[in-house]
């Protein structure tokens, strides 16, 4: 396991200071604020840690209040919505400084036959034959190198790599709203953290990475990497239908298909690599261009 992955385990492992309530702290962040993957995932283990281990998390919703402080601990209040005999319901709210910053609720439900269908896996080439994330940057003259450093901080957990070019890899000329990259924690997951709720935790923590590039391409901008955009997540939304390894290779297919008043809307599916559909995800966020352009 890499230190990176070591380090954002720990990240994720709340500590617990009453029956519902827990506490979350923040690493140094790219932007100013708290990374919106973070708290998601802070806030689904929050909910996983109150509901047996066997149900599954089957979907969350979640809206972004408020700006996180990296430099402060966030609490994590879990409220008992529901328990029945086939669903699990948690409601969880995140304060800092005595105000809400994130709001979560999550569905668990004890497993279950039933129909089975599933949309078709997209083409993609084979992720062993893409660069890394890493070897993309330094391709990248144009970004600052504290900026591309601190990029690469920020995911070097995740073995994260791009089908095309990233947004602000080749910024300046529109192309189809449509972003794909492969991606699985650099290192495995084993004995203890071989949880099916890590797994779904550290889908969720990913999903935030990347989900609006797509309204990016559709505008030919390349994001806040080379200010020519602002934005922040507004809402989130995941449905896990099968499961899956965090740690093995999963195709991350992003779309857009709209934009306006100055938001934009992704919404996406990841596959395994064997062709299953594990999980459908949609986000909106604010994505505005500074008067300045």
């Amino acid at each position: 396991m890499s230190e990176a992955l070591h380090a954002l385990l720990d990240l994720l492992d709340l500590e617990r200071i009453e029956e519902d309530l827990f506490r979350g702290r923040s690493r140094a962040a790219v932007i100013p604020r708290v990374f919106g993957g973070q708290v998601a995932a802070q806030a689904l283990v929050a909910a996983g840690r109150t509901v047996p281990e066997d149900r599954h998390a089957h979907s969350l919703h979640a809206y972004f209040l408020r700006p996180g402080d990296p430099e402060a601990p966030i609490v994590y209040a879990v409220d008992r919505i529901r328990d029945g005999r086939s669903f699990t319901t948690r409601r969880v709210v995140a304060v800092q400084h005595g105000k809400p910053v994130f709001g979560l609720s999550a569905s668990f439900q004890a497993p279950e036959e039933g129909l089975d269908h599933q949309a078709s896996m997209p083409d993609a080439p084979d992720p062993a034959t893409l660069p890394t994330f890493e070897e993309r940057l330094r391709d990248y003259p144009h970004l600052d190198p504290g900026v591309a450093a601190r990029i690469a901080e920020a995911r070097a957990a995740v073995d994260l790599r791009y089908v095309d070019e990233p947004p602000f890899g080749a910024y300046g000329t529109p192309r189809e709203p449509r972003s794909q990259v492969w991606f699985r924690t650099n290192g495995k997951l084993e004995g203890a953290l071989d949880r099916h709720l890590l797994h779904v935790v550290l889908a969720t923590y990913v999903s935030d990475m990347t989900l609006l590039d797509s309204v990016l391409l559709a505008h030919g901008r390349g994001g806040w990497a080379v200010g020519d955009v602002v934005g922040a997540s507004l809402d989130h939304a995941m449905w896990f239908h099968r499961p899956f390894r965090a740690d093995e290779w999963l195709l991350y297919d992003q779309e857009s298909p709209s934009a306006s008043g100055g938001r934009g809307l992704g919404q996406a599916r990841i596959h395994t690599r064997d062709g299953r559909l594990a999980v459908s995800v949609v986000q909106e966020g604010v994505v505005r261009v500074p008067r300045r352009h």
